[in-house]
């Protein structure tokens, strides 16, 4: 995830987005005047920026153009408790991505952040090589040369695909793959975490919507489908869509056209799907919570990815090349022992191959004497365990561990609470608690 830029003068505001932002998984850089907001665009380009219109003696508006002038694709997000029609037609015309009026509720921010995400992604064409490759599975595993043989035969058709697989199996990285090797690879691949969307703006995320269909739709905004026509889209944990919204979902899935929430008129739109669920659609089909057409329709081919610990000859080649990323990525030279080895291929990941990535990081930064052993492979997972008697005699060295993983990953507090194996809430609470 990128970094996104923040401009507000207000300390308290500031403060407080800084920290719901920041919770929900982004990395900011903050700016509390326009002199400051256009000395950091000059130094970097940021895909999302989120600025107050009043400021000082320059506005929102001149680090609309500075940010826009220096990369026209990035999405500026201009939010005021004084607007006018003036400065939203201003904004508009200066190709603001969105206008929030002051005060919203922070979910609107984050749904407009959400929808500038997905809209970017549409429009790029290359990966960005910030962090590890989107396309990479790695396993020599009987299971897994089955799923490569049958995405080597499914991915050069249309047909649509349902994977299904325990949280952090790599069911993205699967779609992706699918995507990479199809004819539409050339054109946009968006996933949509159908979880993440509250269901009343399901239907306008990803069908689009028009102008004045409903409060504060002031213009008309195009949908995941339309933003991705001619391209892949991931529909993941399809399993958390409620009923009213399968039945409109089965009406795309059948004639491939959208009406955007307000339309008169429907409008085609040719896209792959690849559905992606942790729960058993079967069962819900058969408590009556998902719909067995739209089943049907979704279960075109079905590839289930097995959990980590049905494939425990896959660790060693997944904790090395991980390694060998987390190596180069924090310039270290950390070995991993055959003793590591063993100890991992031990454990039963509940977490799957995400939680094995967590815990390389984790010891990457942290490994004594840099090397990965079985005792720091034990001892890393116990700590990533909740033991609530532990921390008053331990706090110590917590803190210490804390502060270098905090370094290691410049500050980025998601970033470290994932490293640390503790929730993002538990990581805030200590570090209140050490007043940084």
């Amino acid at each position: 995830m990128q970094k996104l830029l923040l401009v507000e003068d207000d300390t308290r505001v500031r403060t407080t987005l800084v920290t719901f932002l920041e919770f929900e998984g982004y990395t900011i850089d903050s700016a509390s005047s326009t002199e400051e907001a256009l000395a950091r665009l000059a130094e970097q380009p940021y895909p999302i920026v989120i600025s107050d219109v009043y400021i000082d003696s320059r506005t929102g508006l001149d680090i609309l153009n500075a940010a826009r002038l220096q990369d026209p694709d990035c999405f500026v997000i201009l939010m005021s408790a004084r607007g006018t029609i003036e400065t939203v037609m201003a904004a508009t015309k200066g190709g603001a991505f969105d206008y929030l009026a002051k005060p919203f509720e922070l979910d609107k921010l984050l749904e407009t952040i959400k929808r500038a995400e997905a809209t970017r992604t549409s429009r790029e064409k290359e990966v960005q090589i910030d962090a590890m490759p989107d396309t990479v599975m790695i396993g020599s595993s009987s299971g897994m040369i089955e799923i490569y043989k049958t995405v080597s035969l499914v991915a050069p058709t249309d047909a649509t695909v349902l994977l299904e697989g325990e949280t952090g199996t790599g069911k993205e990285l699967i779609a992706r793959m699918i995507h990479k090797n199809s004819q539409r690879a050339s054109q946009p691949f968006v996933p949509v975490d159908c979880a993440a969307i509250a269901p009343t703006l399901i239907e306008s995320e990803l069908f689009g919507s028009m102008r004045g269909a409903f409060t504060g739709s002031d213009r008309d905004r195009t949908g995941v489908f339309e933003a991705a026509n001619k391209g892949t889209v991931l529909l993941d944990e399809i399993g958390e869509v409620d009923l009213n919204f399968q039945l409109k979902l089965l009406r795309f899935m059948q004639e491939r056209e959208i009406r955007p929430v307000g339309a008169s008129r429907s409008k085609p739109v040719d896209v792959r799907v690849v559905a992606a669920t942790n729960k058993d659609l079967q069962k819900l089909v058969d408590e009556g919570k998902f719909r067995e057409d739209l089943w049907f329709r979704l279960n075109v081919v079905r590839i289930v990815i097995p959990p980590l610990r049905e494939r425990r000859g896959d660790v060693p080649l997944l904790a090395r090349f991980y390694l060998d990323h987390y190596n180069a990525r924090y310039h270290q030279d950390v070995k991993l022992m055959d003793s590591g080895v063993k100890a991992m291929q031990e454990q039963t990941w509940p977490g799957n191959v995400r939680q094995l990535q967590h815990l390389i990081e984790r010891l990457t930064i942290l490994a004594p004497q840099g090397q990965i052993t079985g005792e720091a492979v034990h001892d890393a997972m116990e700590s990533m365990e909740p033991r609530e008697h532990s921390v008053e005699t331990l706090a110590d060295a917590e803190e210490d561990q804390i502060r270098k993983v905090l370094a290691a990953t410049g500050g980025n507090k998601s970033r470290a609470a994932q490293i640390l194996g503790i929730e993002r809430k538990t990581l805030y609470r200590k570090l209140d608690k050490m007043k940084v």
